[in-house]
C-alpha cells in the first residue's frame, strides 16, 4: 500500500471525525453561517480526497504494459 494511499485514508479518518463533531455543533434552529462554512469545507476536503483515492486505486489497478522487440 503506497504512503500516499495511506496518508490519504488517514486524512479521511480525521474528516470523518471533525464533520461529526461540526454537526453536533449545529443547532437545531437558526443554524450559524460560519458552522456552516465550516461543514461545507470539510465535505468539499473528503469529497477530493475520495476522488483521489479512487484515481490512485484506479491506477494502480491497471496493468503496466510490456512492450516485446
Amino acid at each position: 500500500m503506497s504512503m500516499l494511499r495511506e496518508e490519504i485514508l488517514q486524512r479521511l479518518k480525521c474528516l470523518e471525525a471533525e464533520i461529526e463533531e461540526t454537526m453536533r455543533r449545529l443547532p437545531a434552529h437558526s443554524v450559524k453561517p460560519p458552522v456552516m462554512i465550516d461543514l461545507l469545507a470539510l465535505e468539499d476536503e473528503r469529497e477530493m480526497l475520495e476522488k483521489r483515492l479512487a484515481e490512485l486505486e484506479k491506477a494502480s489497478a491497471m496493468p503496466t504494459s510490456s512492450h516485446c522487440l
